[in-house]
Order: structure tokens, then sequence, then C-alpha cells
């Protein structure tokens, strides 16, 4: 797989209104993804494409159900036929299970769904991102700048999904935001007894974020509490210095 650059010199996320837009979101059949679903309807929407492993049924004619699960190539091929034209891609599809740092497997199965899968429904829709200059919307996570120790594969996938993201902010005046939400009241965490912000919270700040142009989203309270330092930090400035690379000629090996 040949990861394509999303973005030209000189291209900056962009805020990006929602209403009379296409939307897909994947991971749609629950928690924050039906959240997300049903919050970009309520913006005025055109049409939303919920993908999940499953048909799912939504009573509204804007919404069209794709099968689609991100590990799965074919689906995707089938996905992207179905899509006729589209505005913004929200990687909401996720997988967390708890684990010791012990099985191999439990890294493997992050990954294939929390990275590689969302890098490879990236690539399979940014033509038609790149024809609408539009956008691509990253759910991440907390998880990806300070680890969960009972949630190692999670986090390390989280991690490597936040790399990924930040790659992304270089290429062909398509738009890409990072959101990075602290615990969400959902299937996922609901085992953990920590404080919890409800899903339709989460999705509303997420597309606020989204319309007002921010790269990195912190759409509850916990995360909240990083996104000031986060944006005037250390961390971000070497962010946007490497990403002045993309201008350099490379350097031969």
């Amino acid at each position: 797989m040949t990861l394509c650059p999303i973005a030209n010199e000189g291209d900056v996320t962009m805020s990006l209104a929602v209403v009379d837009k296409k939307v897909l979101v994947t991971g749609a059949n629950r928690g924050l993804g039906r959240a997300l679903v049903e919050e970009a309807l309520r913006r005025g929407a055109k049409r939303v494409y919920a993908g999940s492993r499953q048909p799912m049924v939504v009573p509204d004619e804007r919404v069209t159900s794709l099968v689609l699960d991100v590990t799965d190539p074919a689906q995707i091929r089938e996905g992207v036929e179905r899509v006729e034209s589209l505005d913004i891609l929200i990687n909401n599809a996720g997988v967390s299970v708890p684990d010791d740092l012990g099985d191999r497997s439990a890294f493997e199965r992050h990954l294939a769904v929390n990275l590689y899968g969302t890098l490879d429904v990236t690539q399979a829709f940014l033509p038609l991102l790149a024809r609408s200059r539009g956008g691509v919307v990253n759910v991440v996570s907390l998880g990806a700048v300070a680890a969960v120790p009972v949630l190692p594969a999670y986090s390390v996938s989280k991690a490597a999904l936040l790399s990924v993201t930040q790659a992304l902010l270089a290429g062909r005046g398509v738009s890409v935001y990072a959101v990075l939400p602290g615990p969400i009241d959902t299937d996922m965490v609901r085992a953990l007894e920590i404080p919890k912000t409800p899903p339709e919270e989460v999705a509303r700040a997420t597309l606020d974020g989204v319309e007002r142009g921010e790269e990195e989203i912190f759409p509850d309270p916990m995360s909240h509490l990083l996104a000031e330092g986060w944006r005037a930090g250390a961390t971000k400035q070497l962010e946007r210095q490497n990403a002045a690379l993309v201008a350099i000629e490379p350097i031969a090996a």
C-alpha cells in the first residue's frame, strides 16, 4: 500500500460546514458513530452514508446504509462504488479490548482496525474528497498522547493513528482533523469506572470543531484541559516544522 499525501504546500485545514454536504461515518451502528450520523443529519447534511459491519436502519431518507468492515478490502471497494461523491469522511470505526502487553495478537487486532483500517478507507475515498475539496475526520483518543495502562494495544494503535493523521496534514486540498476525546459513555469503555461524556455531546463538539477548522478537536471536558497547552506547545510547533518538509526535495539514502 502506498500512502498518498493529502495536501499541497500551503494548504491548511479549513472550516467545513456540514449543511448540504455528503458525509460518510464508519462504525456508525452504535455509540459515537450513531451519534455522529444523527448530528450530521441535524446540521442539514444532504446525504449520510452509515458504514457498519452489519446493515443498519435509520428512519431518515437521507441515510444510506453501507456494509463496511474497514479491514475488508472488498467491502471498501464496494463502498467506493456506491458513493458517487463525498465531502466529509469521518473515520470512527475502532476497537478497544483490555490486554496486558503479553499477547501480540491484541496489538495486531487493534492495529488492523484502528490504524490500517482507517488508512485503507481514507486512501480509497481520497479521490472523491480531493474532487470536492472536502475533509477527513479521524477519531483518535487522548490515549494517543497518554497511554491508558489497562488498554496498551489500544493506546499504541491510537498513537500510530495520530501520527498518520499528522502526516496527512500535507496534501491535495483536503482538510484533515484529529479528534482527541477522553472516555465516552459507550460500550467500548462501559466497564471502566471513570467519568465519561455522552456520545451525543462528543459528536456535537466534533462537528463544531470541523466547522471552525480546528486541526485538533478536543470534544469533552477531560480533553478540554489539554487543548490550550497542545495548540501553543512545543509538540504542535514541531509538527508544523516537520510538515514544512514536504516542500523540501528528499535526501538520497
